[in-house]
């Protein structure tokens, strides 16, 4: 073990995404020298968005995928935001592969900010139905925590971060502390009072997005500009208009001068002193010159994102912990679950034409759950959340060639009808048959197991999906939508890009890896504060339950390390 000063911190967080941006910032605003490790490439704000001013035909492509790069890459080129003013921000198929025991599409992002600069900014938060859930239903273990125990972490979070929004008073979906909502447009207002006067219990809002509509203090001293509505998130925004963690977690922490960050560093362990029964480091292999280097803090917080950190920890292993740290019960890696993004439904709507759609917003409409909340009153278990969209975009003529066609292009024919369009958000049951282990014998170019993905749907997520399919298209015929098609895309698990699980939270150690405050039951000085903590998957979108989690647990932290019990 190295005895050098520069290798000791006093935390050390995995991953410099959302969540581990989030722990690096509470740590080093309360004094904690911190390491920040990053299996990718350092992203700066501004400097590294080389695409975000660039404009349509300034694209080689004009932001198409290259046919040749579709092909040798499959799976990421299936996800809606890999396209060619982005695609530096994904991983390849070709880079860092993965076993599929079964198909799943793997959306990764290896650089400082991960995922947090494509994600689709939608942040809604829990209740305590969906905290409940699993002891009502019992498809999976208690939940340790209800909403009271991270409500002020919501509050907390959503103040750094920014989020539209109206106060809409359902006990299903809390309010927050919101910024100023853009308007629903006529006929998603439209729609919006049609679910209202045909349906109990249901509800057509807007959606709630981490943008900035109205400046406040925290966001000036940010350094951040309210949001243009240029709807071009996924290429980084030089305004800071939506969140992601380069415009203002990183910066936030490097500023206190307790921040060292380390990109490039491809973690392969977390290093168990069985002597003293407490993790003591980590073990980081060079990206580029595979040199392996030892790394040591007190307390260890682990955020490499939801599949990864299952690999990282199942690959953590020592005398203490042969199946890989804190697994006494064999449960690491684990009842995996993920959002049904499968179905969709579309129509058209013929009134409303003195109306069309112009500008841009950063959200639309949304509709949560309404099924199994107060009764279970369906033959399948939880239920679904659901988009809402319309728009009209112009009659085109494309007849002719040459001089014809040019000016058949540019002719004035009018506007199409209104369409509109749904998707499902269904929460999938976390069982042990969805999990991730090590392969046995396939590595990695660093000499790392790689991870072998077992995950499927099951028989209640295709009852949900009928289901889905009967209520929109009874909500859409009410509504006097004509036209109505119904779609399955049949897509792997993965391409929601809302996987969790794996490192479960609980209140037994027999059942769960994660206390309340997501610390491991067998190794307290190691948290996981990422998609793998979650008990359950609820149907929002998680992005903000993440960050609260990850606020409140590095608070418990440094408390702890205060007190020395960490």
């Amino acid at each position: 073990m190295s005895n050098q000063s520069d290798h000791h911190f006093d935390a050390i967080v995995i991953g410099a995404g959302m969540t581990g941006g989030w722990a690096a910032k509470e740590f080093c605003d309360k004094g904690l020298k911190t390491l920040l490790l990053e299996r990718g490439r350092n992203v700066e704000h501004l400097k590294d968005y080389p695409t975000t001013t660039m404009q349509p035909w300034q694209f080689k492509h004009r932001g198409k995928i290259p046919q040749e790069i579709a092909e040798a890459n499959p799976v990421i080129t299936r996800c809606y935001a890999y396209k060619e003013d982005a695609m530096h921000f994904f991983v390849k198929d070709t880079d860092h592969k993965y076993v599929q025991e079964k198909p799943f599409d793997w959306i990764r992002g290896y650089q400082v900010g991960g995922k947090s600069i494509m994600w689709a900014r939608q942040v809604q938060r829990w209740s305590d139905y969906d905290f409940e859930g699993p002891a009502r239903d019992g498809f999976a273990v208690d939940w340790p925590i209800r909403y009271k125990d991270i409500e002020k972490w919501y509050n907390y979070v959503e103040k750094f971060v920014g989020v539209s929004g109206n106060y809409d008073k359902l006990d299903t979906l809390p309010d927050g502390d919101f910024l100023k909502a853009w308007d629903l447009n006529v006929v998603e207002k439209y729609f919006q009072n049609s679910v209202k006067d045909n349906f109990k219990n249901r509800h057509v809002i807007y959606g709630r997005c981490a943008h900035l509509t109205e400046m406040k203090e925290i966001f000036k001293q940010q350094g951040r500009a309210l949001c243009q509505a240029r709807r071009i998130c996924q290429r980084g925004c030089p305004y800071g208009g939506y969140f992601n963690a380069n415009s203002t977690l990183i910066p936030w922490a490097q500023k206190t001068g307790n921040l060292t960050m380390r990109t490039d560093a491809v973690v392969h362990s977390i290093i168990f002193d069985d002597k003293e029964n407490r993790a003591t480091g980590v073990r980081i292999i060079d990206a580029h010159t595979k040199e392996t280097t030892e790394y040591f803090a007190k307390t260890i917080f682990v955020n490499a994102a939801t599949l990864n950190t299952n690999a990282i920890l199942l690959n953590s292993t020592s005398k203490r912990f042969p199946n890989g740290l804190g697994n006494d019960n064999g449960l690491l890696g684990k009842y995996v679950a993920f959002h049904n993004y499968r179905a969709k439904i579309n129509a058209t709507h013929e009134g409303h034409k003195e109306f069309r759609t112009t500008g841009g917003r950063a959200t639309s409409a949304y509709i949560p759950r309404f099924r199994n909340i107060y009764k279970q009153e369906t033959e399948f278990l939880r239920g679904y959340a659901a988009g809402f969209s319309a728009g009209r975009s112009r009659a085109v003529n494309y007849d002719g060639i040459g001089e014809e066609l040019t000016n058949n292009l540019t002719a004035e024919a009018g506007f199409k009808p209104w369409s509109v369009g749904s998707h499902m958000m269904g929460e999938t049951i976390p069982k042990e048959s969805n999990y991730v282990n090590l392969h046995e014998t396939q590595k990695d170019e660093y000499g790392i197991p790689s991870l072998n993905i077992s995950i499927d749907y099951d028989d209640n997520d295709e009852k949900m999906i009928q289901d889905f399919f009967e209520q929109f298209t009874d909500m859409y015929k009410k509504a006097g939508f004509t036209n109505i098609q119904t779609r399955d895309t049949k897509q792997a698990p993965g391409l929601d890009i809302h996987e969790m699980g794996g490192v479960r939270m609980g209140h037994d150690p027999k059942t769960s890896l994660l206390n309340k405050w997501n610390q491991m039951h067998e190794c307290k000085n190691v948290f996981v504060t990422d998609g793998a903590c979650m008990t359950s998957v609820a149907t929002q979108n998680p992005s903000l339950t993440f960050m609260a989690l990850t606020a409140r647990a590095a608070n418990y932290a440094i408390e702890g390390m205060k007190k020395g019990e960490i």
